[in-house]
């Protein structure tokens, strides 16, 4: 492995080294003749190269241990297709991250955060009945996206629960109330179990993903500030898991339909 390596590094320093001589006794620019290849079909019969299999194993089988490790358990499973406004799993994660973030949030500034939002899209995975591991959350959350506190004023709260109306999604909200006609008008909108009120400022969490406009959510443009957290979503769904041996989450009143 060693030699063929130093052949390799031989052969790229004379080629080099053949251009520039090229270069220096021409005054034309360098050009490609021709380019050929050859397909490098990948079978069975190949033999993996012990001395590289050797050296990443430690770091496969490390990585694999963590991943599996588990840290929760549900008796149910859980998937975002399991209601049309509100689901089991949504709603986890929106009451995980108010959960983790809002301590954080209230050290740092001496405010508290009145809701979350965070989108249907987002959910990746079903979380299946049984063990919950590292690697559960790594399917829900693929992304690398972390939380923000958003500062608003109730106007644009009022604009942000109008979409939500219009949405037909199961967005995951926390710490708010949301209840349609049905005529899928608004008839109730609450933060914190209050009214809406137009000139006060709240604090939204939502993800960095969604602060910049991701899924057409262009109310939090008009923020009047924001507040990263240096908390990635996935490690507080992490840290959710790891707190609770057992999670039950359902579904609620929190976002329904007359």
């Amino acid at each position: 492995m060693k030699n063929f390596l130093l052949l390799l590094y031989g052969i790229t320093l004379l080629s080099f080294s053949s251009c520039g001589e090229e270069k220096n006794n021409s005054s034309d620019p360098l050009q490609v003749s021709k380019i050929e290849g050859k397909q490098l079909s990948v079978k069975k019969s190949l033999t993996e190269d012990e001395e590289i299999k050797s050296f990443i194993d430690p770091y496969k089988n490390r990585i694999k241990g963590e991943m599996n490790m588990v840290l929760s358990y549900t008796g149910e499973t859980l998937s975002k297709s399991d209601g049309e406004y509100n689901t089991a799993i949504g709603n986890m994660m929106a009451d995980a991250v108010m959960e983790f973030a809002n301590p954080i949030f209230k050290t740092r500034t001496g405010n508290t955060i009145d809701g979350v939002l965070l989108n249907h899209g987002g959910i990746r995975s079903k979380i299946n009945r049984g063990d919950i591991t590292t690697q559960t959350a790594y399917n829900i959350m693929p992304f690398e996206n972390e939380a923000v506190v958003v500062a608003l004023k109730g106007r644009q709260v009022l604009k942000m629960f109008e979409y939500l109306s219009r949405s037909k999604r199961a967005h995951p909200i926390s710490g708010m109330q949301l209840i349609l006609n049905f005529k899928n008008q608004i008839k109730t909108a609450r933060v914190q179990g209050k009214k809406i009120d137009p000139s006060k400022t709240y604090y939204i969490v939502t993800n960095d993903y969604l602060m910049e406009g991701g899924d057409n959510m262009k109310f939090f443009s008009q923020r009047e500030s924001e507040t990263f957290i240096d908390y990635k979503l996935r490690n507080i769904f992490i840290d959710y898991f790891k707190k609770y041996d057992t999670i039950q989450p359902v579904r609620d009143e929190r976002f329904i339909k007359e």
